[in-house]
Order: structure tokens, then C-alpha cells, then sequence
């Protein structure tokens, strides 16, 4: 296939991508919208977790899958995804009842939006630059930069499974 039929295919390829993005990040949104701040750094008794940290954490893998997986680390990234907020919510990281520990859920919020429009801003340009190329560093679910650009979306809606539940078990009704 030539490069201008290779880019065509992409820019399909990247929409269907930005479409499950989108989708997924509706779906999360609503899931959050009547939690109060308090509730967000709650841990239901038995959980291991509270919706500020999955929240965080979805900013922070839609960083690595959908930004650095594609073009690296860029110098403007580190006022995008500060070290501290990465650490906090990386998978691995356990997370505190403490709120103290973290940003605010505003905060969380304005992170979670600025690596959207981000990946949102450059996801065109990917059209063209070896999608089906490895990643680096490997990703255990798919290992080609399409893959981690689709499973950002398949892990934002695994999360909000996890946020699901903790909107259950803090008495919520479910949505939709």
C-alpha cells in the first residue's frame, strides 16, 4: 500500500479510535456527575479503593497509552502529567483514604480533560507514522501503537466498572 493509501486507512483507523474515546469518556462522566468531592476519597468498607484514584488513574494511562506509547516524552508533557500525579495514580500504587495524599477532584478533573484535548489535538497527526509499528515500552495487552491507542478506551470503560461499584456501595443509583 503507498503512504498516501497507508495515511487513508489510518485516518479511519484514528477515528474509530477517537469515537470509543469519546464514547468511553461520556459514559465515565455520567458516572460521576452527582458524586460530592467528599465522596470521592471515600473507601467503602472492603474496598481498596476510592473514585478520586480511579479517576486519577485513567488520566494518567490515557497519558502513557495515547502520548508518550506514540511520540515519547515531550518537555510541555511535564506540566500535562507531572511526576507527582503519575506516581500517585500508576498502576501498582496503592491507593490512601488520606485525601491529603492527592489533588483535588477538580484538580484530577482538569488533568483528566488537559490529556484529552491533548490526545485529541494530536491523534490526527498519528495517521501515516507506522500505527501498526511495536510500542515502547511493551503494553501487555496489545503491542502495536494502534493497540494502545484502542485499549485506552477498553481500560477507561474497565474503570468504570470499578467506579460503578464504588457509586453502589456509596448508595448511588446506578445510571442509564
Amino acid at each position: 500500500m503507498d503512504a498516501s493509501a497507508t495515511a487513508q486507512v489510518d485516518a479511519i483507523r484514528l477515528d474509530i479510535v477517537r469515537h470509543q474515546l469519546e464514547s468511553a469518556r461520556e459514559y465515565v462522566m455520567g458516572l460521576l456527575a452527582d458524586l460530592d468531592e467528599h465522596e470521592w476519597f471515600l473507601m467503602p468498607e472492603g474496598c481498596a479503593t476510592h473514585v478520586a484514584w480511579q479517576v486519577g488513574h485513567l488520566a494518567m494511562a490515557e497519558y502513557g497509552l495515547c502520548l508518550f506509547r506514540q511520540r515519547g516524552r515531550q518537555p510541555e508533557d511535564l506540566e500535562l502529567m507531572p511526576g507527582t500525579f503519575r506516581k500517585a495514580f500508576s498502576r501498582g500504587s496503592t491507593p490512601s483514604a488520606d485525601s491529603g495524599k492527592y489533588p483535588s477532584r477538580d484538580s484530577i478533573l482538569e488533568t483528566l480533560a488537559a490529556i484529552r484535548s491533548r490526545v485529541l489535538a494530536e491523534l490526527p497527526g498519528f495517521a501515516g507514522s507506522g500505527l501498526d509499528d511495536p510500542i515502547d515500552p511493551p503494553h501487555f495487552a496489545y503491542p502495536t501503537r494502534i493497540g494502545a491507542l484502542l485499549f485506552s478506551s477498553h481500560h477507561e470503560l474497565l474503570h468504570a466498572g470499578q467506579i460503578g461499584l464504588l457509586r453502589r456501595q456509596l448508595g448511588k443509583d446506578p445510571i442509564r
